[in-house]
């Protein structure tokens, strides 16, 4: 009979004990939750889906400009960056007969260069279109033929992007995108789908599509042959409630941020709308300034390891000698 009893309060302990730390095991757990997470509140702010490509800063339009006789260049009268009009002088050029016309006249005295270059004119080499120069090649002095190239220019500058099909087909005339130059991540550029290739092209077996953005304005940082990303606006609402999408849960529920210490948070249904994969649309179930918990993001702590190495480990020194006997180690 003891025996039994001693049995029954035997496992009536086990089944307390068992019981308290589950419990305990619980709100440790509970605790660390609560430890590793963090509030944000409801704010307003725009939602974008987007498909992105990298693209190249290029000229729409490249032109080479040569002279249109062979002679030499007597002055040059712009430089790179300048912006040009149509029909704008951009050197005087000497035919080969000035040239030699002027040299000998030198040697007679100014006054008669003067006379020869009165009666026998230089040549304007002109800007065919308005643009910016963007390359220049001549300098005063220099002897040059009709098929070398003087200056190059381009009308603008555009982003030109390469989709593949399944992104091209979410890809229209005049739809809105945006370009970042990656040597300026911080500023976006407004523009919109100005050309789209009818042509593929392949590279390294992946076919692709061209697709020229026109920015709507030019930053004076932008230059030929940055790398960019443009993004596609397929879809996008402004001035809405959102979230990180990270605190809504994949029910469709939020953790209200209790408003008194210690106590446990509220889960609320909300309903949801456009996302664009970092932050969504709240259309109801909060409002502004609310703040509900999300976890707090924390890099793991990196483990201090023994770098490797393939020369060989210097030994201990212990209190025995070469021999293996006590005593104080050998010289």
């Amino acid at each position: 009979m003891k025996k039994t009893t001693y049995l029954i309060l035997f496992a009536a302990a086990v089944l307390f004990l068992w019981s308290w730390q589950c419990k305990r095991g619980k709100a440790i757990s509970a605790e660390a939750d609560r430890d590793n997470t963090e509030t944000v509140a409801v704010q307003r702010g725009d939602v974008v889906t987007e498909v992105t490509s990298s693209a190249m800063i290029t000229p729409e339009n490249r032109l080479d400009i040569k002279p249109p006789i062979a002679g030499r260049a007597e002055s040059v009268l712009v430089d790179i960056g300048q912006e040009v009009k149509r029909g704008q002088p951009l050197a005087m050029m000497s035919s080969s007969e000035r040239a030699a016309l002027l040299d000998a006249a030198r040697a007679k005295g100014p006054k008669e260069v003067a006379f020869w270059e009165d009666v026998y004119k230089a040549a304007p080499l002109v800007a065919p279109l308005d643009g910016v120069i963007i390359s220049r090649t001549l300098v005063p002095g220099q002897v040059v033929s009709t098929t070398d190239v003087a200056f190059i220019m381009s009308d603008r500058l555009i982003a030109k992007a390469s989709l593949d099909e399944t992104d091209l087909a979410k890809v229209y005339m005049g739809q809105p995108a945006t370009v970042t130059l990656d040597s300026y991540p911080d500023d976006k550029i407004a523009g919109e789908v100005s050309k789209i290739a009818y042509n593929s092209t392949t590279t390294n077996n992946v076919t692709t599509y061209p697709v020229d953005v026109s920015m709507q304005k030019i930053p004076d940082f932008a230059r030929s042959g940055m790398t960019a990303n443009v993004g596609f606006v397929l879809e996008g609402k402004t001035n809405v409630l959102v979230l990180p999408a990270d605190a809504v849960g994949e029910d469709g529920t939020v953790q209200l941020a209790p408003q008194e210490a210690g106590a446990d948070p509220v889960v609320r249904k909300v309903v949801t709308g456009l996302s664009d994969g970092k932050n969504i649309e709240i259309k109801e179930g909060l409002i502004e300034g609310q703040r509900v918990m999300r976890k707090a993001y924390q890099l793991p702590e990196q483990k201090k390891t023994e770098g490797f190495s393939l020369l060989p480990r210097p030994k201990r020194v212990t209190g025995t000698n070469a021999q293996g006997r006590g005593g104080p180690p050998s010289p």
